[in-house]
């Protein structure tokens, strides 16, 4: 039987990995506090070891910083990943070319352009637009959890631990070293 975390993904008609050990299950969690620069969200790693289903929760912000809210690096706007499911989307790389995170390289993902400078976390569906923006899935510092997002994401899924990026790391790649598949699947829902 399915964790409840997975029915629920099954629910929104997304799908959910369980063909053997170390077939990652990556969801992001957003929270329904829309308070920007707070590590309030939750990315998840739901997988089986032998043949067993395991959980991991780890604090992480799925949403931009205030400091990128406030000084857009495009004249479009922020970027907020739009809920939903990126399927293969991201592979083991380097995030700004300086250590190993999840990265997309390999498929598309929709983001809402928040531009209105603001502290407010704007999700308008008029905003949305698709393709190749670098919304990768990285740690905040390297040394200790973060408890303010501020520079840390422009839009990239962060967690705030890095002792907790590490374990997920290593979880992607036991994936890649198990199955030999060298490309996650990333789901974003939201708190219901």
């Amino acid at each position: 039987m399915l964790p409840p975390l997975l029915r629920q993904v099954a629910s929104y008609g997304y799908a959910v990995f369980d063909n053997g050990d170390y077939d990652l299950n990556i969801v992001g969690i957003r929270s329904k506090n829309n308070e920007a620069n707070k590590f309030d969200d939750l990315m998840t790693c739901t997988y089986k070891e032998g043949g067993r289903w395991v959980s991991k929760y780890w604090p992480c912000t799925t949403d931009p910083g205030l400091y990128w809210l406030d000084n857009p690096s495009r004249i479009d706007g922020t970027a907020i990943l739009v809920p939903g499911q990126y399927r293969g989307t991201y592979v083991l790389d380097k995030h700004r070319g300086k250590y190993e995170a999840l990265c997309q390289r390999s498929g598309k993902v929709k983001v809402f352009r928040d531009s209105n400078k603001d502290n407010i976390l704007d999700m308008d569906p008029n905003s949305v637009v698709e393709g190749f923006f670098g919304i990768n899935i990285h740690r905040a510092g390297s040394k200790r959890k973060s408890t303010q997002v501020e520079k840390w994401s422009a839009g990239c899924q962060v967690i705030a631990d890095p002792a907790d990026f590490a374990e997920l790391i290593v979880l992607a790649r036991m994936q890649l070293e198990k199955r030999g598949w060298g490309k996650f699947t990333y789901t974003l829902i939201e708190e219901e």
